[in-house]
């Protein structure tokens, strides 16, 4: 596993940008990176991407020089494994609401005595067996971002012991399905919604973890940015290529 240039910045308090994809075509990793993003976050939840196809666009995020993470479809160890198998440099668990929830993504992530994640050297991440096994299992531990998603209610409220677990990298407040669990579903700038965010944001400060959330439009970001948010996962690559045909579309026809 290489070094992971975007737990680098992030540990340095640096900002990172960076889309979802739904997209399974490597060029639009290599286009994301020629931009400028720090990262990628692979969507295995909301997209038909199979994790050959993730591994592929593993390869492109690599060429391109950008941090590939994974988001999986559950907090399961079984996938956890196969996206850090596979060479992803993080990922990202949703729907966590408990310590005990986290705790699981941590361990299912790292190797002993951080935690217990499957051991194969015959795998990309090990270079197919080519890699010294105890450099990779302590570069693995060292190197692997872990996002957890704080998603609703019963997340927030029990934050401040999420917090407490050793190996979380990045809290990610989740503000569509934390708007639902609030009752005003995709309503991400009602007062409840934003005042539980904001509220996640001081408290995770406090406790020194980074925190990321997600935004479709510059303004958003900015505010999110000025209250200490580090991780923006800036809209989804069918969204940017929506808007952008749209705008010309507009713009020609208008």
């Amino acid at each position: 596993m290489k070094i992971n240039k975007l737990k680098k910045n992030l540990q340095s308090g640096k900002v990172v940008i960076g889309p979802f994809l739904k997209l399974a075509d490597p060029a639009i990793v290599e286009i994301a990176g020629l931009a400028g993003f720090d990262f990628v976050i692979i969507d295995t939840e909301h997209a038909p991407i199979s994790f050959e196809t993730a591994q592929n666009l593993i390869r492109s995020a690599e060429i391109a020089g950008i941090t590939p993470i994974i988001r999986v479809s559950e907090n399961s160890p079984s996938l956890i494994l196969r996206s850090l198998d596979i060479g992803a440099q993080g990922v990202q668990v949703p729907q966590i609401s408990t310590k005990d929830d986290a705790v699981k993504a941590v361990e299912a992530a790292k190797f002993f005595p951080q935690g217990s994640r499957g051991v194969c050297r015959f795998v990309r991440s090990a270079g197919y067996s080519s890699k010294n096994q105890n450099e990779y299992f302590k570069i693995s531990n060292q190197e692997t971002i872990v996002i957890v998603h704080i998603e609703g209610v019963e997340g927030i409220d029990n934050l401040s012991e999420i917090l407490t677990v050793k190996g979380l990298d990045i809290i990610f407040l989740g503000p569509y399905d934390l708007s639902q669990s609030c009752g005003v579903p995709g309503q991400v700038n009602h007062p409840t919604v934003i005042e539980k965010m904001e509220k996640s944001v001081n408290l995770s400060k406090k406790m020194n973890v980074a925190v990321g959330t997600f935004v479709d439009n510059i303004e958003s970001a900015k505010k999110w940015l000025a209250l200490g948010v580090q991780y923006i996962s800036f809209s989804v690559d069918v969204g940017i290529f929506f808007n952008a045909c749209s705008n010309i579309v507009k713009g020609l026809r208008g």
